[in-house]
């Protein structure tokens, strides 16, 4: 049964349930001789000091999620390790980083929203929403998420891919960048690109869209054509672009990102 998601629960995580425990960024791990695993609510009873917040937030195949926010500098018993969430690629099923995924972004939004931010008073969980409640002011906060498009801009067979400057070495992707007040998904296709290459594009279509919990971000992915204007890179965002056939892709994103798939889409179509 895939990841349904849910509100609420009477008591606290059983022993089976699944506690998705976050420090930061980092997900706690219950090691072993296979792969990394997510520890039980048993096993969420061996931490000191006990986590401060729990938050149910769905079921995992019959098993109850919970998003837990593991104090700062925490010891970590024997046998557990923190690990990034891009260290679980590979390593579990592709819909149980999706899940913990969620778990971090739960637990990010909570950290974010313990003060109220009008007039700085501790906030409360609201007991009928998944929500912020500042029993002062009583402004509500949702869970934040921060959409971005991603975009495959495709000219003669030829797919735009840049290296970022905040990329490892040698790895390029397609273009992205987050919406900015007042614009429209398709409008920031165009700034984004025009801003970081120099390059117009037109026939803007809807692909896809992803999570992407780094840490808050939904991925709206499109794919568009080259109308005008050559290469010239925004130095500050990009060392190094270029228009790639099918047959001469530079280094890429793996296979679980949205971005890959628009890659793996240019492809596909190339060599038809």
């Amino acid at each position: 049964m895939p990841f349904v998601a849910g509100f609420q629960t009477a008591a606290g995580p059983a022993p089976q349930a699944l506690c998705f425990g976050f420090d930061s960024s980092k997900v706690l791990l219950k090691l072993g001789g296979g792969p990394a695993l997510i520890p039980s609510g048993e096993d969420l009873a061996l931490l000191s000091p006990a986590p401060a917040w729990r938050h149910y937030f769905g079921d995992w195949n019959g098993s109850a999620c919970w998003a837990v926010s593991v104090a700062p500098d925490s010891p970590v018993p024997a046998g557990f390790a923190w690990k990034g969430l891009r260290d679980l690629f590979g390593r579990v099923e592709e819909e149980l980083i999706w899940v913990a995924g969620r778990a971090g972004q739960l637990v990010h939004w909570h950290r974010n929203h313990r003060f109220c931010g009008r007039c700085g008073a501790a906030t409360e969980d609201h007991p009928q929403e998944r929500a912020k409640r500042c029993p002062g002011c009583g402004l509500v906060n949702h869970p934040r998420v921060s959409p971005a498009i991603i975009v495959a801009v495709v000219k003669q067979r030829q797919l735009l891919l840049a290296h970022a400057a905040r990329f490892p070495a040698k790895f390029y992707s397609v273009l992205a960048g987050f919406v900015e007040p007042g614009e429209t998904l398709e409008e920031c296709v165009q700034r984004e690109v025009f801003e970081e290459t120099g390059v117009k594009v037109k026939n803007i279509r809807y692909f896809g869209s992803q999570p992407w919990p780094f840490p808050d971000s939904l991925m709206v992915a499109f794919t568009a054509e080259h109308a005008a204007g050559d290469i010239r890179v925004d130095p500050a965002e990009i060392t190094d672009a270029g228009w790639f056939p099918a047959d001469r892709l530079p280094e890429i994103p793996p296979p679980i990102s949205i971005a890959r798939r628009l890659i793996d889409w240019f492809y596909a179509q190339a060599i038809i």
